[in-house]
């Protein structure tokens, strides 16, 4: 059995620049002041009935994944830049309509990040090759997201996510990867929980939330790539100004029918943890760890991981 918690590529120069990308990150932190507004940019303030609220971001962000339950454990890194809009709609009872829309490019090394669970299908007397971690080239990808939220405990959401590939380079091919999501949330408080302001553990029930989310991806040559099912369970709460969400659940995943792979449930959980500098910026770092066990040939019981650090920048 394998299960390692953590496998560091033997090629070190993404990790270098993603953890420069961090250190610069962390420097900004302490040059800038800080201001006591939630996520640096105000757009979860409420709106009145009938207002209307455009909030442009620029968002940085340096990810690193890594996929144990793969034979030779391949990598993906990127640096990633989004320029995106958000336009809220106030509705009645603390309602809110959006729509949120960004696009930008993605600076890849070794493997670009793909649809969960994918796998190469491998053709009759073909051998796996390591897969290295140079600069491999500049992607874009997408974001288009709609959000409807009647009242300010319960939300539904559909987006879309489209990966522009620039190059054919192994397994990836050129053209527009992408995936389709549709989410219900559904929170027990007020999500005003803060340690740092005197609540106790006991409070945690106004943070806490339940969610569902369905996902479906397709290859840049049109291949759909499966599906997989997330209900979670959620807590999110304050420390002074910094914001922590935590949650988790069993993933229900189905591939596609001709790569080997079961319909399985496996195990996924995220972590975030996030702080406004000045008035209009926000760092953030997320952890998402998925567990499964072992499914097929080319699937070993293992733990994945995916980690992400970076700012945003609201106008």
């Amino acid at each position: 059995m394998s299960t390692s918690f953590f496998t560091v590529p033997k090629k070190l120069a993404p990790i270098k620049v993603f953890l420069a990308f961090g250190y610069l990150l962390a420097a900004i932190e302490f040059v800038l002041p800080f201001k006591a507004n939630a996520h640096g940019g105000g757009g979860d303030e409420p709106l009145e009935v009938g207002e209307f609220r455009t909030t442009p971001y620029v968002t940085l962000e340096g990810h690193h994944g890594v996929e144990n339950s793969k034979e030779n454990t391949p990598t993906h890194h990127g640096l990633d830049g989004l320029f995106g809009v958000v336009m809220d709609w106030g509705l009645e009872n603390d309602g809110k309509f959006s729509i949120e829309a960004a696009l930008g490019p993605v600076f890849v090394w070794g493997e670009a990040d793909h649809f969960y669970g994918a796998v190469h299908e491998e053709e009759e007397g073909e051998e796996h090759e390591a897969h290295d971690t140079d600069f491999k080239r500049t992607d874009f990808r997408g974001f288009l997201k709609f959000n409807y939220s009647p009242n300010d405990r319960l939300s539904f959401s559909l987006d879309t996510n489209p990966h522009l590939v620039t190059k054919n380079q192994g397994e990836e091919k050129k053209g527009t990867k992408y995936e389709i999501g549709s989410k219900a949330l559904y929170k027990f408080g007020d999500g005003n929980v803060n340690f740092a302001l005197g609540d106790q553990f006991t409070d945690l029930i106004d943070g806490t939330y339940v969610s569902i989310e369905h996902r479906q991806g397709w290859d840049s040559d049109g291949t759909w790539q499966g599906q997989y099912t997330d209900p979670r369970f959620g807590v999110e709460f304050n420390y002074d100004l910094i914001s922590f969400r935590l949650e988790a659940g069993p993933r229900f995943y189905r591939p596609r029918f001709n790569v080997g792979l079961s319909n399985r449930t496996d195990f996924a959980g995220e972590l975030e943890v996030s702080r406004p500098i000045g008035d209009n910026a926000e760092l953030f770092f997320h952890w998402q760890p998925t567990f499964s066990e072992k499914d097929g040939a080319e699937w070993k019981e293992a733990w994945n991981h995916h980690l992400g650090t970076g700012v945003t920048f609201r106008f």
